[in-house]
């Protein structure tokens, strides 16, 4: 039997696992990096554990093989983590910088969002206030969880208040980019972004 449920705190181990399984844009990213931890550590731990309320996981018999993640307010969101989640995680990560970026391993890259996390661009964030994360394992894709999670989620925030919502994505990760298309997501341009990621997004009626 497979359940979409709230997150519980002793789910925590299970989203550093499938954070790291999928870390590779989609696919497992076991051997990639020194620290196993650290895919976890910037896409989602921060949210399970400053928004737990906004964090929704699958279950099946073999235990959390998915998770969906992300909070009402990014702008607010991103204020938490500077104050209260990436001072935590300095003193064991340096900061990579002014390293060559074309010589930085991928711990050095995650390392390096720790001292300067990216920001979604303000005319999305403007019009679409909240973000999300969402990452299943192989054997709970393909069979409508992903969508289930999305609309679960949206509803959550729908009744949080947030009006619209949003999500960035690698342009390698065909799937995912495949998939929020299908789910009815719209694809946004703004302007000045890196064109390795691709903005989508999805009003929310009050």
């Amino acid at each position: 039997m497979v359940e979409i449920r709230g997150y519980r705190g002793a789910d925590l181990d299970a989203l550093y696992d499938i954070a790291l399984q999928t870390g590779a844009s989609g696919t497992d990213a076991t051997g990639l990096y020194r620290d196993p931890r650290l895919v976890g550590h910037v896409y989602a731990a921060p949210y399970a554990s400053l928004e737990p309320e906004s964090a929704f996981v699958v279950e099946d018999e073999a235990g959390v093989g998915g998770y969906i993640v992300g909070c009402k307010d990014t702008r607010a969101f991103e204020a938490r983590l500077e104050a209260e989640w990436w001072p935590t995680l300095k003193p064991t990560y340096g900061d990579p910088h002014p390293t060559p970026h074309e010589g930085w391993d991928h711990d050095q890259r995650l390392s390096y969002l720790i001292y300067h996390p990216p920001h979604a661009p303000t005319r999305v964030v403007e019009e679409f206030p909240a973000h999300l994360h969402i990452n299943l394992l192989p054997r709970l894709q393909g069979q409508g969880l992903g969508g289930a999670l999305i609309d679960r989620w949206l509803n959550a925030m729908r009744r949080a208040g947030a009006y619209g919502a949003h999500l960035g994505v690698g342009v390698a990760n065909q799937r995912a980019i495949g998939f929020y298309r299908h789910h009815g997501l719209t694809e946004l341009r703004p302007s000045g972004v890196p064109p390795q990621v691709l903005w989508f997004a999805k009003r929310l009626a009050p």
